[in-house]
């Protein structure tokens, strides 16, 4: 199976060091199955750096790799009150849980509003997560431990046009 990470550079080695610890899923490498999907992330960061190039690198993953016993894996199907949750905890710092990888929808600025009403108490679980479900929901695959990260075997990397 393939996955992509969006980036102003090449990621060879991918490490969970750089990564902020106040987003979806926690400080961790974050990958996806959805090539446009890195694409967009990639001109994302292109855009916050202000210059420089818009790069997408691509891995390879064992296709049976959710299967994997000796991983702890935590998988979201779609938005419900238990990823809503586990979103805002690790927004807030929560401290760091201990899957190997955790995988489900992104939580992005389209989303953000809806979050932030479920996050105040101004929403209930119950409406924040239909009104989530009104929208296209983007995958990404986090991981969180090195032995996630041996996981992952660096294909290329791809340049995007400007």
């Amino acid at each position: 199976m393939k996955l992509y990470h969006g980036s102003t550079v090449a990621v060879k080695n991918p490490s969970i060091r750089q990564s902020r610890a106040n987003t979806d899923y926690g400080k961790g490498f974050y990958t996806t199955v959805d090539l446009e999907q890195a694409e967009r992330w990639a001109r994302i960061r292109q855009n916050r750096a202000g210059s420089g190039k818009a790069v997408v690198s691509v891995y390879e993953v064992d296709n049976n790799l959710l299967q994997k016993k000796d991983l702890n894996i935590r998988e979201y199907n779609g938005a419900t009150k238990e990823w809503l949750d586990f979103v805002v905890a690790n927004r807030r710092f929560a401290p760091l849980h201990d899957y190997d990888i955790v995988l489900g929808p992104v939580a992005n600025d389209n989303l953000y509003a809806t979050i932030s009403l479920y996050e105040n108490r101004e929403l209930s679980a119950e409406a924040a997560v239909v009104q989530l479900k009104t929208h296209v929901l983007f995958n990404q695959v986090s991981f969180h431990t090195k032995k996630a990260l041996s996981q992952l075997h660096f294909v290329e990397s791809i340049v995007l046009d400007k």
